[in-house]
């Protein structure tokens, strides 16, 4: 498991009414900034690290988690594979979720995850595919997490303002046992089956140069749940919280939307 001297973070004011959702699975830090910048644009937002090895697991972990440091019902905001834990919890907690807001969600159909690589790796340079390659993050060094987040963001960004990166730790064991299991969910369509089920507000918000393919997200979310709402931003990617050109209008309509 993550060895964290911290189970959570909390920005503003104690109990916490907005909950944002790590990346990964297995990641622990990375949404950091954006958690941050909640806080002090007036939100009461708590952080959340999730340790455990099952997608079951997790959604039972951030249940207790919200319990303990919230009052619910709260906003859950998911970024990338938190989106999904955001969903299974929503479907399988209801009373706890007031919104659910999903940043980035990796595409919820197996189809349209086929062009993701492909697509990042033309946006790298020869020497930095051949670096990625030789890194190994999921041994969970520092140095190796840092500089595949690092390589990760030049495929997955538009255009990054300077802003410094937070500290991830990355735990491969949590991310192999719970994407194994989560993309099975994918495959034989009880992710899908889940979302069908929430009954609170959903809208995904996504990047119109996340190599994850919008309509991959866009598509299923509104066929399973007619009601969903759905924004792409343009001249943004994976992580609209730090890009040049979009962070403004996200901000807007995290505000708007929490509010």
């Amino acid at each position: 498991m993550i060895k964290l001297q911290e189970e959570v973070r909390q920005y503003g004011k104690k109990p916490s009414r907005v909950v944002v959702l790590h990346g990964g699975p297995g990641g622990a830090g990375e949404v950091e900034p954006f958690a941050r910048e909640l806080g002090c644009r007036g939100f009461d937002v708590l952080e959340p690290f999730q340790s455990r090895r099952s997608a079951n697991g997790q959604v039972n972990e951030l249940r207790s988690q919200i319990e303990q440091y919230c009052k619910p019902p709260v906003v859950v905001i998911g970024w990338s594979w938190g989106a999904w834990l955001g969903c299974l919890l929503a479907a399988q907690h209801e009373i706890l979720v007031r919104t659910l807001i999903l940043v980035g969600s990796g595409p919820l159909e197996a189809n349209y995850a086929r062009a993701i690589q492909t697509t990042k790796s033309s946006r790298l340079t020869n020497d930095e595919r051949t670096e990625l390659k030789a890194l190994r993050p999921m041994a969970g060094d520092p140095t190796h997490v840092a500089r595949f987040i690092e390589l990760s963001d030049l495929a997955d960004t538009y255009a990054r303002d300077m802003s410094p990166q937070p500290k991830v730790m990355f735990d491969g064991a949590i991310h192999q046992a719970v994407w194994r299991e989560a993309d099975g969910m994918r495959k034989d369509g009880a992710l899908l089956d889940a979302i069908s089920t929430i009954r609170c507000p959903v809208i995904a918000i996504h990047g119109d140069h996340d190599p994850r393919p919008s309509e991959g997200v866009r598509l299923p979310l509104q066929a399973a749940l007619p009601s969903a709402e759905f924004v792409e931003i343009k001249r943004c990617g994976h992580k609209p919280w730090q890009e040049k050109y979009a962070s403004d209008e996200f901000y807007r309509l995290m505000e708007r939307t929490i509010a």
